[in-house]
C-alpha cells in the first residue's frame, strides 16, 4: 500500500486522527499538496461538514485559507487572484448547497475564460442517487457543475483525484483556461491515498506552447507585410503574448483595440492603444477601416459590441488557441492556431522584427482623433456615468488596480477613464454581466498583489449582493477601497422598463447608511455629501488604510 508521506504532521495530531477513526495522510492531503507543488498558495471557501479532509491539512501544507462569507463570494475571490496571477483560483466549497453557491462564480470564470479549480466533497460510493434524505443530499451535483464548467469529474479512487488535478493544469497551461469541478466521494477523500503511483505524485513539466503552421504563418506575414491598413483586436487571449503584440503593432502601425479582458494588453499609454471600446462606434472604426485585421485571442463577444459589428473592410487572421473560434463571430481568412506567444513570435519572425526592433511604422489612422471621439461618444451616451467616473478615475493612484461589477458606473464610465497599463488590472466580466462580482474580486486580487492599491467603483445594486465580504476583508487585514456609486437601486432594469413602457417595479430600493455599515463590518465609512467634496473624501479614503468605504450619491452630480 503507497501512502503520502506524514513529514508535515506532528506524531500527537496525526496519532489522535487516528483514534478518532480518521487517516491524516489522506487523498485530502495527496490532492491538497500536488496543488501546493504547482505553486497554489491560497485556497477561498468555508469550511463544512463534508470537506474537513481538505481543511485539515491547509496549515500544514503552508496554504493560505480565506473564508469567504458566501461561497459566490469564493469563487469570485478566486477569480480576482486568477486574473492577477494567471494561476488557477481553487475553491472548496462543502456538498450540495456549498458547491451550488460557487457555481455563479464558476458561471463567470467559463464565460471569461478564467482557470478555477472548484473542490468538493460528493456522497460515498454507492449512495448515488439513494435520495434517503442525507445531509446536503442532492440529485446529481457532478452533473449540475457539469452543466457550468469546463469539465466535471467524480473521482472514484486515489489516482482519479491526483489525474484530475493533473488535467487540470494540462487545460489552463495548453486550452483555453476555464473552470473545472472535481468532486471526491467522502469516504475516498477521508482514506489513505493507497494505489497511487509515485511518478503522479508531482507536477508535471508544461509542455512547449503551441506554435502554429508554418505555411499558415507565411500566408499571415505576407498579408501585413502588404497592408496598408492593419489593425489589432486583442482579447483576454492575447495576455501571453503580450510583449510579442507590442512589437508587432509598432512594426506595422497598427491600431489596437482590446476586449475588456484584454484591457491593458498594450498599455493604454501607447501611442497606438485605442482602448477597450468595442462597446462604441468610434472605438470600432479603427477595426472596421482596416484591410488586414489580426485578432488575437477573443471570441468577439457580442455582449461587448452593444448592438455593434466589427466588419472590417479587408481581411481577417485569427489567433486563438483553439480551432473552434477561427471563426466564432467574424469568419476568418487565415486561422493561426496555437498559444498567443508562441503565434505572436512567429508572425514577428517572419515580419523581419528584432526583439529590439524600434517603431518603423506610423500609424495609418489618427489615433488622438480617434480617441477623442471615443470619449465624447462615451460622455453623450452616459453624461452622469461618465463624468462621475472620470472625477474618480482622477484621484485613483496610477498603480491601482480597479474592479467594477456589472453596474452603469463600470459599464458606462470606469471602463473608458480608467487608463490600464498592464492586463490584469481592471477586474471585470463583460460576458457573464453578474451583480456582486466586484468585492470579493477585489479581495482576490488584493492577496494576489498586496502592494497594489486595489479600488472598487460599485453600484449600489451590485454592491448589496455580496455585501457580507467587507467582513472577509477586514478579517484578512487587507487594505482596500470601495466606492459605492448609488443611484437608488437597478438603475439599469428601471431604464429598460421605462423603454418598455412599464412603471418602474421593483427597482427602486431602499438604502442603508453605507458609511455606518461599513463600520459595522469593522471599516471606516465616508459619505460624499456635496458633488464638490467627491475628490477630497475619495483621497481621504485612500489616505486611510484598511478597508474604506465611500458612498456616493449619483444624485447630487445630476
Amino acid at each position: 500500500m503507497t501512502t503520502i508521506p506524514v513529514d508535515e504532521i506532528p506524531v500527537d495530531e496525526a496519532a489522535a486522527a487516528r483514534a478518532a477513526g480518521i487517516e491524516p495522510d489522506n487523498v485530502g492531503l495527496a490532492v491538497l499538496r500536488l496543488l501546493r507543488d504547482y505553486g497554489i498558495d491560497t485556497v477561498f471557501g468555508i469550511p463544512g461538514t463534508h470537506n474537513l479532509e481538505f481543511y485539515r491539512h491547509v496549515e500544514r501544507l503552508g496554504l493560505h485559507a480565506v473564508t469567504a462569507r458566501h461561497e459566490q463570494g469564493a469563487g469570485y475571490a478566486a477569480f480576482g487572484l486568477a486574473q492577477r496571477t494567471g494561476q488557477p483560483g481553487v475553491v472548496i466549497t462543502t456538498s450540495g448547497p456549498g458547491l451550488l453557491n460557487a457555481l455563479s462564480a464558476a458561471g463567470t470564470a467559463y464565460a471569461e475564460s478564467k482557470p478555477m479549480i472548484i473542490l468538493a466533497p460528493g456522497v460515498p460510493l454507492g449512495a448515488e442517487f439513494a435520495d434517503i434524505g442525507a445531509l446536503h443530499e442532492t440529485k446529481n451535483q457532478v452533473a449540475a457543475a457539469d452543466a457550468i464548467v469546463e469539465w466535471a469529474r467524480r473521482a472514484e479512487t486515489a489516482q482519479d483525484a491526483i489525474d484530475a488535478v493533473h488535467d487540470a493544469f494540462a487545460l489552463f497551461r495548453t486550452g483555453r483556461p476555464r473552470p473545472v469541478y472535481i468532486e471526491i466521494p467522502l469516504d475516498v477523500l477521508e482514506a489513505a491515498a493507497s494505489g497511487v503511483t509515485p511518478d503522479s505524485l508531482s507536477p508535471r513539466p508544461a509542455p512547449a506552447p503551441a506554435a502554429a503552421d508554418p505555411a499558415t504563418v507565411a500566408a499571415a506575414a505576407d498579408l501585413l507585410a502588404k497592408a496598408e491598413r492593419p489593425a489589432i483586436l486583442a482579447g483576454g487571449g492575447a495576455i501571453n503574448g503580450a510583449e510579442e503584440l507590442r512589437r508587432l503593432a509598432e512594426h506595422l502601425g497598427a491600431p489596437v483595440v482590446t476586449s475588456l479582458n484584454g484591457k491593458g494588453v498594450l498599455p493604454e499609454s501607447h501611442p497606438l492603444a485605442v482602448g477597450a471600446e468595442l462597446r462604441l462606434e468610434a472605438g470600432r472604426l479603427a477595426l472596421n477601416s482596416s484591410d488586414v485585421l489580426l485578432a488575437v485571442g477573443t471570441k468577439i463577444g457580442e455582449a461587448e459590441l452593444w448592438g455593434g459589428k466589427v466588419e472590417p473592410a479587408g481581411k481577417v487572421i485569427r489567433v486563438d488557441i483553439l480551432a473552434s473560434q477561427r471563426d466564432k463571430n467574424l469568419p476568418s481568412d487565415v486561422a493561426l492556431i496555437g498559444d498567443s506567444a508562441a503565434v505572436l513570435g512567429q508572425l514577428t519572425d517572419a515580419l523581419g522584427v528584432s526583439d529590439s526592433a524600434q517603431p518603423t511604422a506610423a500609424p495609418w489612422l489618427d489615433l488622438d482623433a480617434v480617441r477623442e471621439s471615443v470619449a465624447l461618444e462615451s460622455a453623450a451616451f452616459a453624461p452622469l456615468e461618465d463624468r462621475v467616473a472620470a472625477r474618480i478615475a482622477r484621484v485613483l493612484p496610477a498603480d491601482a488596480i480597479v474592479a467594477g461589477d456589472s453596474s452603469q458606473i463600470a459599464y458606462y464610465g470606469m471602463s473608458s477613464r480608467v487608463r490600464s497599463e498592464e492586463p490584469g488590472a481592471f477586474l471585470y466580466m463583460a460576458a457573464y454581466a453578474t451583480l456582486g462580482f466586484g468585492l470579493p474580486a477585489m479581495i482576490g486580487a488584493k492577496i494576489a498583489s498586496p502592494e497594489r492599491p486595489v479600488v472598487g467603483v460599485i453600484g449600489d445594486g451590485a454592491l448589496m449582493f455580496s455585501i457580507q465580504e467587507l467582513q472577509t476583508a477586514v478579517e484578512q487585514g487587507l487594505d482596500l477601497t470601495v466606492v459605492c456609486v448609488d443611484n437608488g437601486g437597478y438603475g439599469e432594469i428601471k431604464q429598460n422598463e421605462a423603454d418598455r413602457g412599464i412603471p418602474p417595479v421593483g427597482v427602486v430600493l431602499a438604502q442603508p447608511n453605507w458609511p455606518a455599515l461599513a463600520e459595522a463590518f469593522g471599516g471606516t465609512g465616508f459619505a460624499v455629501t456635496a458633488a464638490d467634496d467627491l475628490e477630497r473624501v475619495l483621497a481621504d479614503a485612500l489616505a486611510t488604510g484598511g478597508v474604506t468605504l465611500v458612498h456616493v450619491p449619483l444624485g447630487l452630480f445630476a
